[in-house]
Formats: structure tokens, C-alpha cells, sequence
């Protein structure tokens, strides 16, 4: 059976591949929600104690996912925070207790894994992996709606 070559697995010109950066963004900005879900402080601490989790709870699923769509076109994930920091482009966000701040946090980690995710798809697309770009065009979807969500939070538009 024959392996079909991903866009996904193939090197940059640094020598990480597409899929290495996306799932070294999504750890960087899976933490970060996890650190803003704990020290989220105020009045809206609540509501968005709550929706940081089901954010990190989604992310979680997509580093899985991304991890195994790597193994499935026969390559290997990266799997240590060491590596992660130095391949992703994702801003480390630490101590962000306040709420706007967190938010804005998130929309810039968003920005930036959109940015390879239509990297990804346009490139799936020209080598016919349909199992990635599948992927990308979900993902794409529902975080741009985020985005939307969290800008409209801020009082920003898209």
C-alpha cells in the first residue's frame, strides 16, 4: 500500500514540515488556554472560565487529530514542549489574568494557526489529500467563526 506524500509531511525550507508547525502552534496555544482558563480574574470570570474550557477541550482534540493524520501519511509528530517552542509561531501567553488580554490572546493565536491551516489546504489541494484538507476546511471554518465571536467580545470587527 502505498503512502500517499502530504503536504503535511513534507519539509519547509527550516526542515519542519507543515504538520509539525500546525501541531507545535495548536500545543502553544492549547497551553495558553489552559493558563487563561486557570488565572482568569474579574466580573466576567465566569462565563469565560467556561468558554476557555471548551476551547482548550477543542484544541486538545485537534492536537490529537493532527497527530494522527501525521502518523497516518507516515510520518512522526513532534511530542516534546522543547520542540514545540522551536518550531511554532504561536505567542506564548504567561500570567494573562485579565480578560481582554486573554481574548486578545486568542485571537492572535487563532490568526496565526489560520495562517498555515490555508497554507496546508491550498497545498493538500495541488497534491490531492483529501484527508487533510478535509481537516483544514473544518478547522478553517470553525475558527474562523471563533475569531468573529471573540472579536465581536472585544467591540472589533472581522
Amino acid at each position: 500500500m502505498a503512502i500517499l506524500i502530504s503536504c503535511l509531511c513534507l519539509p519547509n525550507m527550516w526542515g519542519h514540515s507543515r504538520g509539525t508547525e500546525l501541531l507545535a502552534d495548536f500545543q502553544i496555544y492549547y497551553q495558553n488556554l489552559r493558563g487563561i482558563h486557570w488565572n482568569i480574574k474579574g466580573k466576567r470570570f465566569f462565563d469565560l472560565h467556561v468558554k476557555f474550557e471548551e476551547l482548550y477541550t477543542d484544541a486538545n482534540i485537534k492536537v490529537d487529530e493532527i497527530a494522527e493524520r501525521i502518523l497516518t501519511l507516515g510520518a512522526t509528530p513532534l511530542h516534546t514542549f522543547d520542540d514545540y517552542i522551536k518550531t511554532g509561531k504561536v505567542k506564548v501567553g504567561k500570567n494573562i489574568s485579565q480578560d481582554e488580554k486573554a481574548v486578545e490572546l486568542i485571537v492572535e493565536s487563532l490568526t496565526e494557526l489560520l495562517k498555515i491551516e490555508r497554507q496546508i489546504l491550498d497545498k493538500s489541494d495541488e497534491t490531492g489529500d483529501e484527508g487533510t484538507n478535509s481537516m483544514m476546511s473544518d478547522f478553517i471554518t470553525e475558527q474562523e467563526k471563533t475569531v468573529w465571536m471573540m472579536k465581536a467580545w472585544l467591540g472589533e470587527t472581522v
